[in-house]
């Protein structure tokens, strides 16, 4: 079944829980897609996992257009989600809708996501005026990691526990589809899914959200750099392409491979003989 934003709705409003994981390539995205996962989000941590970064800010449109575009041609079911990287949004509204129609027009993505609340509210009602689905996110934002001083969980005080809570309903109002909520109590997190009316997706937020969000190469253990305390293993890829990567070198080393059933058939001496 085919998932757009009113798939997202329908499904809040049944209580069925939404899948959504970071997808950068077009053979990921068809294996996510073949899977049933709800959403692809093209994420600017490839920053991180793909680009070798140490944070998300040097990720640029360019870098976004060009990933988002193979994961959805490999995407023929999932809502694909791309994200305004940093200062795509921020300096105009202009930039925000421009930006925005360049994820949907280059990029061919379904919808876009950008980080921020009260502060960016004026950009998500122009981007969703202009026809494009918007999905907003809260919590840690890691656009704004030196802001934070790091990757903190956020909301813990009663004042910014409140100040999420707004910033939940105005992006809302706003026109946002939904939202990702990052590194926030749980129980904050379940009171802001039962007081706004859109779908809250979280990552380290708990289960009380209306879905869940996962970096790919952390819950498949494919990135090593740094392991969130929300992230969940479901499999240890790492350790097996680490080991056919050195068991393809000692092969290679070895001469063992390409054996004979790896070859095509010779042409033979006659052939080789008229060579010159």
């Amino acid at each position: 079944m085919k998932n757009t934003v009113a798939t997202f709705q329908e499904m809040k409003a049944k209580g069925e829980k939404i899948s959504m994981l970071t997808c950068y390539d077009y053979s990921t995205a068809k294996l996510m897609d073949e899977a049933g996962v709800n959403s692809l989000l093209i994420g600017d941590s490839l920053g991180n996992v793909v680009l070798g970064y140490e944070d998300t800010l040097s990720v640029t449109m360019e870098d976004m257009i060009h990933h988002t575009r193979p994961v959805a041609r490999g995407a023929k079911n999932a809502l694909v989600i791309a994200d305004m990287p940093f200062m795509s949004y921020q300096a105009s509204v202009y930039d925000a809708v421009m930006n925005a129609g360049r994820l949907l027009k280059e990029g061919r993505a379904h919808a876009v996501k950008l980080e921020g609340g009260a502060a960016v509210c004026e950009q998500i009602r122009a981007i969703v005026d202009a026809g494009i689905p918007v999905c907003a996110h809260l919590g840690l934002t890691p656009q704004s990691i030196n802001a934070f001083g790091g990757h903190k969980v956020q909301g813990k005080s009663a004042e910014a526990a409140q100040t999420i809570l707004e910033d939940a309903k105005r992006i809302e109002e706003a026109g946002a589809f939904a939202v990702v909520i990052e590194c926030i109590p749980a129980d904050l997190a379940r009171k802001i899914s039962e007081t706004i009316s859109i779908p809250t997706i979280g990552i380290g937020a708990g289960p009380g959200c209306d879905g869940q969000v996962l970096v790919y190469q952390d819950m498949l253990g494919l990135f090593s750099d740094f392991k969130p305390k929300f992230v969940k293993g479901f499999a240890n890829l790492g350790e097996q392409m680490t080991q056919a990567f050195k068991d393809y070198d000692a092969e290679v080393k070895a001469g063992s491979f390409p054996a004979a059933e790896h070859c095509f058939k010779d042409v033979g001496e006659e052939v080789l003989d008229k060579l010159y």
